[in-house]
C-alpha cells in the first residue's frame, strides 16, 4: 500500500482517496480534498496559506531537520515477503514514533519557553513605558477657610419661551399649519 502526500498541505493520501490533477509533462500533483485543489488551481503559495505543513515548518512551529523524519520517506524498493523482517520493522516503526513524539514534545517545550520569554520581555517594556508616561504632581497647596472669597451668584436674563408661538422654542424651525 502506497500512502502519497498532498501536494499542497502534505498530509497524507491513503488509496481510493484524494484526486489526481496531471499536468502537460506528465507531473502528477495528489491532493487529499477539493480545498487543497483549488487552492493550487488558484496558485496560492502553501507556505503563505497558515494551515499547510509548509507554512508551520516556514514559521518555525514545526520540527524541520530531524532524522525521525528521514523514515517517513517513501521507499520504492522491492522485498521479498519475511515474517521476520515484517516484525522487526513493526517493532522499528513504534520505536521510531516514540523517539519522534519525545523528540516534538521536546521540541514543542522550548518554543512555549522561548514565547513566554518574550511576552514577559515585552510586557515590562509596555509597564516601563506605562510608569514613563505617568507623571508624579505634588499636591496643591490648600488654602484656608477664612481666606476664601464668597462668590456671588449672577442672575442671567431669560425670556420664557411658549410652544404655542409659532418658531418659538422649536430647534428646526419648521411651522405648523
Amino acid at each position: 500500500m502506497r500512502i502519497e502526500k498532498c501536494y499542497f498541505c502534505s498530509t497524507n493520501v491513503y488509496p481510493g482517496h484524494g484526486s489526481a490533477f496531471v499536468r502537460n509533462d506528465a507531473k502528477v500533483f495528489r491532493f487529499c480534498t477539493s480545498k487543497c485543489h483549488k487552492n493550487f488551481k488558484m496558485k496560492r503559495n502553501p507556505r503563505k496559506v497558515r494551515w499547510t505543513k509548509a507554512f508551520r515548518k516556514a514559521a518555525g512551529k514545526e520540527m524541520t531537520i530531524d532524522s525521525t523524519i528521514d523514515f517517513e520517506k517513501r521507499r520504492n524498493v522491492p522485498v521479498r515477503y519475511d515474517r521476520e523482517l515484517v516484525q522487526t520493522t513493526i517493532k522499528a516503526m513504534k520505536r521510531v514514533g516514540e523517539i519522534k513524539a519525545r523528540r516534538e514534545r521536546a521540541f514543542f517545550k522550548n518554543r512555549m519557553a522561548a514565547s513566554r520569554e518574550k511576552q514577559r520581555a515585552h510586557r515590562q517594556k509596555a509597564m516601563e513605558a506605562a510608569k514613563a508616561s505617568v507623571k508624579l504632581h505634588e499636591p496643591m497647596a490648600v488654602e484656608s477657610p477664612s481666606s476664601t472669597k464668597i462668590q456671588e451668584k449672577i442672575k442671567v436674563p431669560t425670556r420664557s419661551r411658549s410652544a404655542l408661538i409659532a418658531g418659538e422654542g422649536r430647534s428646526m424651525g419648521m411651522d405648523i399649519d
